[in-house]
């Protein structure tokens, strides 16, 4: 699916959901998350597609696919803390996705430690 598709189910999914706010906000935030599920199941098929070519990239440079690891699963910590603390911001509850931020960005970089090892190992082995 192209970005064009993907913008006008956004428009269209925020529309609706900004006309029925003030009669049915419950529906309204089911709504948009359920467009947020169909946007990020495409997104998906982008994703995998980078990995496989990142994953290229470092077997061809030599790299341990080891390496990768914590860059992928910081890079999804980051996008499912943005997201949800977003839907958290859009029901109203600010304070619980500012909670929710600051929770991520903690667990980013505890899911990062891995490679910052590595790379530390790496220079050790060079000086």
């Amino acid at each position: 699916m192209d970005i064009l598709k993907l913008a006008a189910l956004a428009v269209t999914a925020a529309l609706c959901a900004l006309t029925i706010r003030g009669r049915a906000p419950e529906l309204a935030a089911a709504l948009a998350l359920g467009a947020g599920c169909l946007l990020m199941g495409q997104a998906m098929e982008a994703v995998a597609g980078v990995r496989g070519l990142a994953d290229s990239l470092a077997r061809t440079a030599g790299l341990s696919i080891q390496v990768w690891k914590p860059v992928w699963k910081t890079v999804g910590v980051g996008v499912v803390t943005r997201l949800a603390a977003a839907v958290c911001k859009d029901a109203g509850e600010g304070s619980i996705g500012a909670f929710l931020e600051t929770a991520g960005a903690a667990l980013a970089l505890f899911t990062a430690l891995p490679l910052v090892e590595a790379v530390f190992t790496t220079l050790g082995g060079l000086l």
